[in-house]
C-alpha cells in the first residue's frame, strides 16, 4: 500500500488488471508518444491565436493577449497531467488505458481546433470536448475500480471535476469579460481542489500519491513534455517563416529561434533534467517533490511558448521599438524558462547555481533600453545570455567530477 489511496490495494478484482504490476516498463508507450503529437498540434494553435493580439495597436488588447494565453495554456497542461498521471498508475498498454488515452487525445485536437476563436464563436468547442474528456474518463476509471481503494479517490476527483465543468460550459455560453471571469474560476477550481486533495464529504479528502506508484514513469514523461514544448516552438516558427516573405530579417529570426531553442534544450538536460528518475529514488518524500517538480516543469513549458510567441513576433514586426507585452514575450519567456529550472536544480541537488541567477539578471537588467531596440534585437540578446549560461555550464563541468543527486525533499 503506498499512503491514504493505495494503489495496490488488495480489493476489487476488476482492478487487478487495471492496475500497473512492479514490473511493468517505465517508458512512455506508443499511444502516449501520440496523445504528445496532438499536444503539439494544440500548443502551435495557442501560439498562433496569441500574435494576433499582440500585433493589434491597443496597448490594453496586447495585454489581455497575455492573459488569454495564460487562461487557454491552463486547461492544455491540466488534461495533459492528468492523462500523464493515468498512465503513471494504471497499465497503458491494456486496452482500456489506451481508448481513456485515445479518447483524451481526440478530446485534445477538437480544443486545439477551436483554440483561435474560443474567445469568439467558438468558445464552446474549446470547453466541451475539455469537460467531456476530464469527467467521462475519470467516471469510467471510477466505475472500472469496483471496490478497489482508489475509487474513493477518483470519486471525489469526479465530483470536482464536474463542479468546474459547470464554469467551463457556462463562460461558454456568455461572451467576453464574463467568459474570462467564468473560465479562471473554472481554473481556480480545478487547480485549488487537487491542491486541498479534492475534498468530499462522506468520501474524505487527500492527494493522489502517484509521484510513489508511478514516480519513474513521470520522471520520465515531464521530459518528453518539454520536449513536446521546444519542438512546437520550432514548427511555429518554421510555419510563419514558410508561408512569408523570406528576407534577410525574417531568416536571421529564424536563425536565432533556432539557437535559442537549442539553448534552452542544453540549459534543461545539464545536469538536473537528465536525473530527475535517479533524483526520485533518492527522495524520501516522493509525492510532495513530485508535485513540485511537476510545477517547475509546468513554469519551464509556460517560459518556452511564451518565448515561441516572441519568435513569432520577429517574424511579423519589423519594427525599430518593441512594446512591454512583446517583450514579456521574447525575453520574459526565457526569464520564466530559467526560474523553473532553478526551481527544477534546487529539488534535485537542494541547491542552485549562480550561473542560472546570472542570466535572469542580464535578461531583466536591459529591459528598459530594449524598448528602443527591434523585436530581433531584443531575441538576439536573448539567445546571447542562453549562449553565456550553456557555456558556463560547459566550464563548470570540465572543471569538477559528474554531481550526483540530493534531491530537496
Amino acid at each position: 500500500m503506498w499512503g491514504r489511496e493505495g494503489w495496490r490495494g488488495r480489493r476489487g478484482g476488476r482492478a487487478a488488471g487495471m492496475l500497473r504490476e512492479e514490473g511493468s516498463g517505465q517508458q512512455a508507450t506508443f499511444v502516449e508518444l501520440f496523445f504528445d503529437l496532438v499536444m503539439v498540434f494544440a500548443l502551435t494553435r495557442l501560439v498562433e491565436q496569441a500574435v494576433p493580439g499582440f500585433s493589434s495597436d491597443s496597448i490594453t488588447e496586447r495585454w489581455a493577449s497575455i492573459g488569454r494565453t495564460l487562461l487557454l495554456f491552463a486547461p492544455l497542461l491540466w488534461l495533459w497531467t492528468m492523462t500523464a498521471y493515468i498512465t503513471s498508475r494504471f497499465e497503458p498498454r491494456r486496452a482500456g488505458t489506451q481508448l481513456v488515452v485515445l479518447g483524451s487525445a481526440l478530446g485534445l485536437l477538437i480544443m486545439g481546433t477551436a483554440i483561435p476563436q474560443a474567445f469568439g464563436p467558438a468558445g464552446l468547442s474549446f470547453a466541451l470536448p475539455f469537460v467531456a474528456v476530464q469527467v467521462t474518463r475519470v467516471a469510467v476509471i471510477a466505475l472500472g475500480l469496483g471496490s478497489h481503494t482508489l475509487r474513493r479517490l477518483y470519486s471525489r476527483i469526479l465530483v470536482w471535476f464536474c463542479i468546474a465543468a459547470a464554469g467551463w460550459i457556462a463562460g461558454a455560453l456568455t461572451e467576453d469579460g464574463t467568459r474570462v471571469a467564468l473560465w479562471t474560476a473554472a481554473v481556480v477550481l480545478d487547480l485549488g481542489a487537487a491542491r486541498i486533495g479534492w475534498p468530499v464529504p462522506g468520501l474524505g479528502h487527500g492527494r493522489s500519491t502517484v509521484w510513489q506508484a508511478g514516480g519513474r514513469h513521470l520522471a520520465d514523461r515531464y521530459p518528453q513534455f518539454l520536449l513536446i514544448a521546444l519542438g512546437e516552438s520550432i514548427l511555429a516558427v518554421g510555419i510563419v517563416y514558410t508561408s512569408g516573405q523570406r528576407t534577410r530579417h525574417e531568416t536571421l529570426g529564424l536563425l536565432v529561434a533556432y539557437a535559442t531553442t537549442v539553448l534552452l534544450w542544453r540549459i534543461y538536460f545539464f545536469r538536473a533534467g537528465a536525473l530527475l528518475g535517479e533524483a526520485l529514488d533518492k527522495c524520501r518524500d516522493p509525492a510532495s517533490w513530485g508535485r513540485h517538480v511537476g510545477f517547475s516543469h509546468a513554469l519551464m513549458v509556460l517560459g518556452i511558448v511564451a518565448t515561441a510567441i516572441g519568435f513569432d513576433l520577429v517574424q511579423h514586426q519589423h519594427t525599430h521599438h518593441t512594446y512591454p507585452p512583446w517583450l514579456a514575450m521574447i525575453t520574459g519567456g526565457p526569464v520564466i524558462f530559467l526560474t523553473g529550472r532553478s526551481r527544477l536544480e534546487y529539488l534535485v541537488f537542494t541547491r542552485v547555481s549562480r550561473r542560472r541567477i546570472i542570466g535572469i539578471t542580464l535578461l531583466l537588467i536591459p529591459t528598459p533600453l530594449l524598448s528602443h531596440t527591434s523585436p530581433l534585437t531584443a531575441a538576439s540578446l536573448a539567445a546571447l545570455v542562453l549562449l553565456l549560461v550553456a557555456a558556463l555550464d560547459k566550464r563548470h563541468a570540465r572543471q569538477r567530477p559528474p554531481e550526483h543527486p540530493n534531491p530537496a525533499g
